[in-house]
């Protein structure tokens, strides 16, 4: 049996940007690419792979993010992970930079499914042993598994790309959660660039309605930096933006993880009070998103690089979510 002297990384088609970016990334440190494979759909829309590499034996890294359409990105994944398992690889690590299903994690009323276990159950089940991925909407997705999660952070990142945006107005930020739920998000990052925190509180009559919002803080002649880990259709967003520049805010700028942003998320962001709005590549950016004036993409395959290398070699995951760290990472790569 040959002996794994490389991670192997293969892609499904939800982000193959971000797949290719992370192989480039990790090929600074060792000639790797991405496995050779198809991913083809059927007439009636079933998904076949087909790996052309040997993988007997190799540590392999499944790219791939259950976003939209959720349901197809799933089935590749849970498919890529059996064409894997079957061909006999050593290990099998999905790489899921947006973890679909994750707001589906607890039984919010009577007669409603805990989604996100069920995924969890069938990516074992598939052959994963050993999930990858970045700022789950619950931090209790995790307990969902009984095999290892490394569960990464943007605010590290987020933390850099205000340093170098702001450099010249670090005195005047407040960072700001948008609801109740994402304090304890916004204090991470509060902490990384040592400016205070404000909350929106927001209450909701009914779902995708928002009846009121409180800013809780003072926000007056602030540049408001709000954090947050999804943005779908960005009513809560915008609306929340109005509301501090209502209470005095000079500027507001966002900065959300993964960009669902869906139905006219994207006209609302280009239309609203907010300055700027920065995601992350977790989620591939729409043609929208990209031609959109004042939305920005930050990259995370040199943090997935780094991860992945330090789980191949059997290294500290978690020094990850040190500034420093990061700053050696995307060295030239933010602020631009």
């Amino acid at each position: 049996m040959p002996t794994t002297m490389e991670p192997k990384l293969i892609t499904g088609t939800a982000n193959k940007p971000l797949a290719k970016a992370i192989a480039r990334r990790m090929s600074i440190h060792r000639n790797l690419g991405l496995v050779d494979a198809r991913v083809e759909r059927f007439n009636d829309q079933e998904i076949f792979v087909e790996v052309y590499e040997n993988v007997r034996g190799e540590d392999m890294f499944i790219i791939q993010s259950t976003s939209r359409p959720a349901n197809d990105n799933l089935m590749e994944l849970l498919i890529m992970a059996d064409a894997l398992r079957r061909s006999s690889a050593k290990r099998i690590t999905a790489v899921i930079p947006y973890f679909g299903y994750a707001r589906q994690d607890r039984r919010a009323k009577a007669r409603t499914p805990i989604s996100a276990k069920l995924v969890a159950n069938m990516l074992v089940e598939a052959g994963v042993e050993r999930v990858l991925t970045m700022d789950l909407h619950a931090a209790q997705i995790q307990g969902f598994f009984d095999i290892p999660v490394d569960n990464l952070y943007a605010s590290p990142i987020f933390a850099l790309d205000i340093m170098h945006q702001f450099k010249d107005n670090m005195d005047d930020l407040m960072v700001v959660s948008p609801d109740v739920g994402g304090v304890a998000r916004a204090r991470e990052l509060a902490k990384r660039i040592n400016a205070p925190l404000s909350i929106v509180d927001k209450r909701r009559e009914k779902a995708g309605e928002i009846a009121e919002m409180t800013v809780i803080g003072n926000v007056e002649g602030k540049k408001c930096i709000i954090v947050d880990d999804i943005c779908d259709t960005a009513g809560t967003l915008c609306k929340a933006a109005e509301v501090l520049m209502d209470h005095g805010a000079t500027e507001v700028h966002s900065y959300i993880t993964h960009g669902v942003m869906s139905g006219p998320a994207v006209e609302r962001i280009t239309n609203s009070v907010m300055k700027s709005l920065v995601l992350t590549d977790s989620i591939k950016p729409t043609d929208a998103i990209e031609a959109a004036s004042n939305i920005r993409i930050v990259p995370t395959a040199p943090m997935f690089a780094h991860a992945i290398l330090n789980i191949w070699n059997g290294s500290s995951v978690s020094s990850l979510f040190e500034t420093e760290t990061m700053e050696a990472a995307y060295e030239g790569l933010l602020g631009h």
